[in-house]
């Protein structure tokens, strides 16, 4: 299950890097609301804490719904979902496998958010740099593993990136509601409730929907009942 996922993760990790414009979609477009946003603001005038961390990890859940049309798309254009659950290992591997790719893409794509959010939304980390990695590690576990697992699901629709869209964002917003209370204490703001519990939140977040799609996606991608 280990080799396959970590094979998938690579292949998709190496298409989406070299050969497919979706992670260049998800970058446009998280540089794009970054920069709309800074364009309401006066002429020096600070975007709040708050704010800042708003747009940073809505950024981010863009991203995420763009990379995990992408990477689930590669099989299913080529036709070669068959032969993956042909393969010596369970389906969970290959939820496993994109949900890796998707870790990695969606990692390397806050790397580029991150700067504009701090140039363009004029902010700097204050402390809790930590906390802010911790966090940072945590809400992009849960992008992946939800995202990998909708994903899935979303194959084959013909509007497949508007209904992940509906699938995900409900689901997401415990998710980024801690995110964005721990990237503003980053920046300056103190969260209600301290970033201790949001960071707990965030590890409840994870392990809810890492068992999810171990249990449940072998139902959804090979369509047994």
């Amino acid at each position: 299950m280990t080799r396959l996922a970590l094979a998938m993760a690579l292949k998709d990790v190496r298409l989406t890097l070299f050969r497919s414009a979706g992670l260049v979609q998800a970058l446009l477009l998280g540089l794009l609301l970054v920069f709309m946003f800074s364009l309401s603001q006066k002429a020096g005038e600070r975007v709040s804490a708050q704010t800042a961390a708003t747009i940073f990890w809505l950024a981010s859940a863009f991203c995420q719904v763009l990379v995990f049309n992408a990477v689930y798309a590669y099989e299913e254009t080529a036709g070669q979902r068959l032969g993956l659950l042909l393969a010596p290992a369970p389906p969970a591997a290959v939820w496993l496998g994109k949900a890796l790719a998707g870790f990695v893409l969606i990692f390397l794509s806050q790397l580029v958010f991150l700067p504009a959010a701090a140039v363009f939304l004029a902010q700097e980390p204050s402390g809790l740099l930590a906390e802010g990695l911790a966090m940072l590690v945590l809400a992009d576990a849960g992008l992946a593993a939800l995202g990998s697992l909708l994903g899935a699901l979303a194959q084959g629709q013909a509007a497949r990136e508007s209904l992940l869209s509906l699938l995900v964002f409900p689901l997401l917003v415990p998710l980024l509601l801690s995110a964005i209370s721990v990237f503003a204490a980053v920046f300056g703001d103190v969260p209600p409730g301290g970033v201790g519990s949001w960071l707990g939140f965030a590890g409840a977040f994870d392990a809810i929907f890492l068992g999810a799609g171990l249990l449940l996606f072998r139902f959804i991608y090979t369509g047994e009942e």
